[in-house]
């Protein structure tokens, strides 16, 4: 018996890029069990790998995510909640699946969300929580939480999308539950570019090769100094934590190198040191 084919694919397509695709097309990529154990276990391993500097996140086939598979998470039986299931069992299994957006908030690379189509419900969230979002003409957004019965407010969406895109416009959106398009998401700012569907790989590459042009622990210190500043109350506070973060990268090699690069007018070479 041959086992299953795995439903997140891991690539390279690149030095220093690592590539995670959702690969449960028939399904839109929805997040069974399965999957959320895999990508778990895949952005483990990215955050672990000293040549990871950058992760692009999409999904295989028409969808990003489709959210929670209310079908296939549970026993085969389906259903909402598994038989024998209290509540204790059940926060479990929600901290599980919210794990994974603290995971991309939290991981060393940046992560470049590639939204090839539609991000609704836990789809939405991991977009959210990846640090750059480009999608194709094709994305579609919801909250999906709300139509499904639920609270909108879910897998850190009710964190996430008000510092994105503003809690007015947020507020809208988590409370009638409605869908954005890839034009709308564009001019709220939910995402950062709009291209057509064959061009989104490429832009998605060509958005990690300009991070990749600057040293690693910059981009590193970089990403947990922006998210550090959206959560920092005090302004005294956050430029402290800046001036701690200059004086750490303006002592590695790589700072160095990045200077002798530009007088050299050459490529630098980093060494994350």
């Amino acid at each position: 018996m041959h086992p299953d084919p795995p439903v997140v694919e891991v690539e390279r397509p690149e030095p220093g890029v690592v590539r995670i695709t959702l690969s449960r097309p028939d399904r839109l990529n929805a997040l069974d069990r399965r999957l959320v154990t895999e990508l778990d276990a895949a952005l483990t391993a990215a955050d672990a790998d000293p040549d990871c500097r950058v992760v692009i996140l999409t999904g295989a086939g028409r969808g990003f995510c489709a959210g929670l598979d209310l079908d296939g998470f549970e026993t085969p039986g389906g259903g909402d909640t598994a038989p024998g299931e209290g509540p204790i069992e059940r926060l479990a299994r929600q901290r599980d699946i919210a794990r994974l957006a603290v995971r991309i908030h939290e991981l060393r690379p940046p992560v470049v969300a590639a939204v090839n189509g539609p991000a609704a419900g836990g789809g939405l969230a991991l977009a959210l929580a990846s640090d750059i979002r480009v999608a194709s003409t094709s994305a579609v957004f919801a909250v999906g939480f709300l139509r499904a019965g639920y609270s909108a407010c879910d897998i850190g969406i009710s964190w996430l999308l008000p510092r994105i895109v503003g809690t007015g416009r947020a507020h809208e959106l988590m409370l009638t539950g409605r869908r954005a398009d890839a034009a709308e998401a564009l001019r709220i700012g939910m995402v950062t570019d709009v291209v057509a569907p064959e061009e989104l790989t490429d832009t998605a590459a060509a958005t990690a090769r300009a991070i990749l042009a600057s040293p690693p622990f910059s981009v590193e210190l970089t990403k947990q100094g922006m998210w550090a500043g959206v959560e920092n109350p005090g302004f005294a506070a956050a430029v402290e934590f800046e001036n701690r973060q200059q004086v750490l990268t303006a002592l590695t090699d790589d700072a160095r190198e990045a200077t002798r690069a530009f007088l050299d007018k050459r490529p630098p070479t980093y060494r994350r040191r």
